[in-house]
């Protein structure tokens, strides 16, 4: 039986409270996460951790300071994934061959530092975030924190699994397809996916850089807001109103009947209904949405030309290297190949008119609800068709960035195996607010 570390409550609040009360030392909580760091070793979450006395030398730094209150994350733990920029730290987006050691710390992380937040360490991903699974890495897979036998969902996998194991209170992903939202829906997480650039990508390795999101993982809705509001890039932030809260009745959508799919699980299908009910019981009416334009959308992301933009985002590394891809981060990259200039032009203009009848549709309603995932699968199963099963885990997800939304992944109960069961929020543009307040409504 693989040993415990001890007991440490990680939300932000009870940290917060613990570390500025001293009731609980910095050091002490830097010895509590290495020890949970060094017992879930296996679990390949890290590609570099801070060596323990590098921290213990910044902890005595932060003990000086006077004033810890004005701090809203002082000492607050945290993980980044190792395609965003800190600096010092190599960067390797999972490609040994392809890191770098950046000078700076990429906007977002750096806003954290001022904040007070503990930079522990980057952690791993599937390479180049490409793929949705968390077994995409030279570094190792990450397995999942309720059963190591089943995948952490990625690209952001160890992110997820660090916070769902309790070395971090928070964690930076990133999210073109569903990356910071399949990982929380695997792990019982809370994933914010924000509108595209209202988090800064600035030091973040591109996936589709027109697409790329900074996404946030967390243990409530409290503290995703709380890091959202302070990673931000508040000229972004400003350029549009956020609704911030829902009114006492609402509409939500879901996706017609002839759309949903499980993938044959059945729990999954329970689950997400009972969340259907759930919202129902807190005033909202539930209508039924045709989900046609949003798949058509998904479509484009991994079967039309913004495979070509994966290509750009590396082109100089994979002329010189591509031999060091991993098979199927290789094989998803060399999809550009197949598309030309007029192509990437005629799939514009489809996702314009995709984007004109989603616009329609989202705005009947206040958020759309689907499940994160139809299903998760055991590692073994990915292994062997790792394509097929990672597309299925895009089903609801692969649509958002390209229509220029926002969504919010939230804990929906476990099935009788014990693993935990996601579904996700849906919203227009510039809905952070609004979908942290559904996401509070949810859990009460």
């Amino acid at each position: 039986m693989k040993a415990t570390a001890p007991h440490l409550d990680m939300d932000i609040a009870s940290l917060r409270a613990m570390l500025l009360s001293n009731e609980l030392s910095l050091r002490e909580m830097v010895d509590i996460i290495y020890e949970r760091a060094e017992v879930y070793l296996d679990y390949n979450i890290w590609i570099y951790l801070v060596p323990k006395e590098q921290i213990i030398a910044k902890v005595a730094e932060m003990e000086k300071i006077k004033d810890k209150s004005r701090l809203p994350l002082f000492g607050i733990p945290y993980g980044v994934k190792d395609n965003i920029d800190v600096a010092g730290i190599p960067t390797t987006a999972a490609c040994k061959e392809f890191s770098y050691l950046p000078d700076m710390s990429a906007e977002a992380v750096q806003r954290l530092e001022d904040a007070g937040a503990l930079m522990i360490g980057k952690t791993n991903l599937d390479q180049f975030a490409t793929g949705l699974v968390g077994t995409r890495s030279p570094y190792g897979t990450v397995k999942n924190s309720y059963d190591p036998m089943y995948i952490s969902g990625g690209s952001s996998s160890g992110s997820g699994v660090a916070l769902a194991l309790g070395m971090v209170s928070f964690s930076l992903g990133t999210d073109t397809a569903g990356s910071g939202r399949v990982p929380a829906g695997f792990n019982n997480l809370y994933g914010l996916k924000p509108t595209k650039r209202i988090i800064s990508t600035k030091g973040v390795v591109p996936a589709c850089k027109s697409l790329d999101c900074v996404s946030i993982f967390a243990l409530s809705c409290e503290d995703a807001e709380l890091v959202y509001d302070l990673a931000k890039d508040p000229l972004a932030a400003n350029l549009a109103p956020e609704p911030t809260s829902l009114p006492p009745s609402f509409v939500f959508g879901i996706p017609k009947k002839e759309f949903i799919h499980f993938s044959g699980n059945k729990e999954y299908e329970t689950l997400f209904y009972k969340a259907v009910d759930k919202l129902k019981k807190e005033g909202g009416e539930c209508i039924d949405l045709d989900f046609a334009p949003f798949l058509e959308t998904a479509e484009l992301l991994y079967e039309g030309p913004w495979l070509a933009e994966r290509m750009a985002s590396i082109k100089d590394f994979y002329d010189q290297n591509s031999d060091t891809l991993l098979m199927e981060t290789k094989k998803i990259i060399e999809g550009a190949k197949s598309y030309t200039a007029v192509d990437t032009f005629l799939s514009l203009y489809k996702l314009d008119d995709l984007k004109a009848k989603a616009d329609q549709i989202m705005q009947k309603i206040a958020f759309m609800l689907v499940p994160t995932t139809p299903t998760i699968y055991k590692i073994e199963e990915i292994k062997k068709e790792p394509f097929t099963l990672n597309r299925n885990l895009g089903y609801y997800t692969n649509f958002v960035n390209l229509l220029d939304l926002c969504a919010l992944a939230v804990p929906n109960g476990f099935q009788s195996n014990g693993l935990p069961m996601g579904v996700t929020f849906i919203a227009t543009a510039h809905s952070e607010k609004k979908l942290l307040e559904i996401g509070k409504l949810f859990k009460r």
